[in-house]
């Protein structure tokens, strides 16, 4: 096995699509907004990638994204002859076990289980009444920040997002109250990752969230396939949320904040 530095989008998207679901967020990165941002590490065997992993950098700290869809060794033996290419500290995705072998370098601190879901019935979304929610623009990043250090502080927003015009939100008076947006979009790859989800807690049990969502979801199907999102594994209220507007859990995988030792 030989570890390449990949620069070949058309290279990359062939062995994604093999589950699209779950590299829904590695696609999107390719798009032009986000590949100046990424660096792509693989595993080859006779010119043929075997193993892949994404390191992201347009985030004040780097995500590192290494996830496969069934058990084997590939990924360690990847992130082992990656580990001295990889920043001081990083965020990073990982499937299975394969954290540990970043151990014996840096200090690792997990930030839980997650799931992958996707939106797998989109007839669930016209159920729902979402004639509150509107789309929200740039000119509303205030109000977006407030709203979010009030009821999801830690959250990860990148203002820039919001120039895809798909963030959505439900005021009340002029107050924002509910919101929700995209991680990732890409119109050329098809696919996008719903991000930033939250609703003012004193609005809560109002299906404001789910009315956000749903009027969401049905504006970026005009543009793309795919629709996933990651939610906590202990997130219950946001779980049942998303089942009932048609998202299904795909994978698991934890989340974990690294700092070299």
């Amino acid at each position: 096995m030989q570890l390449i530095c990949l620069d070949n989008k058309n290279e990359i998207e062939a062995f994604l699509r093999r589950n699209s679901w779950l590299y829904l967020y590695h696609i999107g990165d390719l798009d032009d907004l986000f590949w100046n941002y990424t660096t792509w590490y693989a595993l080859k065997d006779n010119e043929q990638i075997k193993q892949l992993a994404l390191l992201y950098t347009q985030t004040s700290v780097p995500i590192l994204l290494a996830l496969f869809d069934e058990p084997d060794n590939l990924m360690e033996e990847l992130l082992q002859s990656l580990v001295h290419l990889l920043p001081r500290q990083f965020y990073a995705h990982l499937s299975g076990n394969v954290v540990n072998v970043l151990a014996q370098k840096y200090q690792i601190q997990s930030h839980g289980v997650h799931y992958k879901m996707a939106l797998t019935n989109t007839s669930c979304l016209q159920t729902v009444d979402t004639y509150d929610a509107v789309a929200l623009s740039e000119s509303d990043v205030n109000d977006l920040d407030l709203l979010y250090r009030v009821s999801y502080p830690g959250n990860w927003f990148e203002p820039h997002m919001l120039k895809t015009g798909y963030y959505y939100g439900i005021w009340r008076g002029s107050d924002l109250v509910s919101a929700v947006g995209v991680h990732v979009y890409s119109q050329q790859y098809q696919v996008a990752a719903l991000g930033n989800f939250t609703t003012h807690p004193l609005f809560r049990g109002q299906g404001l969230g789910k009315a956000v969502c749903a009027k969401l979801c049905q504006a970026l199907l005009q543009t793309v396939d795919y629709i996933g999102l990651n939610v906590r594994a202990d997130n219950i209220s946001a779980i049942n949320c998303y089942t009932k507007l048609g998202f299904e859990r795909i994978a698991t995988y934890e989340e974990f904040s690294l700092k070299l030792l």
